[in-house]
């Protein structure tokens, strides 16, 4: 991976696609490791994360991860899903972020030497060319070894790097604690009876 540490960098994080990628992969991602790798490639300007949010449900599982992540030196991007009947009458959920990412990328890419793209969505093969023709190198992260592949070929070929995420996975991979062994004894109750 080729970075100076001069360069001013900015990490745009598609939520859906690494999320996706890494789970593909069988690993979470630590989000505060990820920010402190980056960080030691140049100079982080900024963080951005993109994902929709379920406005009408009580409990959204992704809710914790973005109130962590608002906290702690992430910019939080989100919109609410919206809800649809497909020509089939089956209801689906829709919460696409590229519009989003791609205007804050080209408002940023005055700013930036090197933008860090972590999707593999070949909708930004174009957003890509064009940061690049201001002068800005793009580093692409996701996955081929997924089945399938999670990187768009057409957006890996546009890339100045492309990064294989599952060599990043020692630095920025969740670490889960051992669970301490159960011993039989633990699962008798041995309470006497009455």
């Amino acid at each position: 991976m080729l970075h100076y540490p001069e360069e001013r960098l900015a990490l745009f994080i598609d939520g859906a696609n690494l999320f996706a990628a890494a789970r593909a992969l069988n690993f979470d991602i630590d989000y505060k490791r990820l920010l402190n790798f980056c960080g030691k490639r140049g100079r982080l300007i900024r963080a951005f994360y993109y994902t929709a949010l379920v406005e009408d449900q009580e409990y959204s599982p992704i809710r914790p991860l973005v109130d962590w992540l608002d906290y702690n030196g992430y910019t939080m991007v989100t919109k609410p899903t919206k809800e649809y009947t497909d020509a089939s009458g089956r209801r689906k959920i829709k919460g696409n972020m590229d519009i989003e990412l791609a205007i804050d990328v080209m408002e940023m890419a005055q700013h930036l030497d090197h933008i860090m793209l972590f999707s593999g969505d070949g909708d930004f093969r174009r957003l890509v060319e064009a940061v690049q023709r201001k002068g800005v190198r793009v580093s692409v992260i996701s996955t081929v070894r997924s089945t399938p592949p999670m990187i768009a070929d057409e957006l890996r070929r546009q890339a100045d790097n492309f990064i294989e995420l599952m060599d990043l996975a020692p630095d920025i991979a969740r670490a889960h604690a051992p669970r301490p062994p159960v011993e039989h004894a633990q699962l008798i109750d041995t309470t006497p009876v009455e």
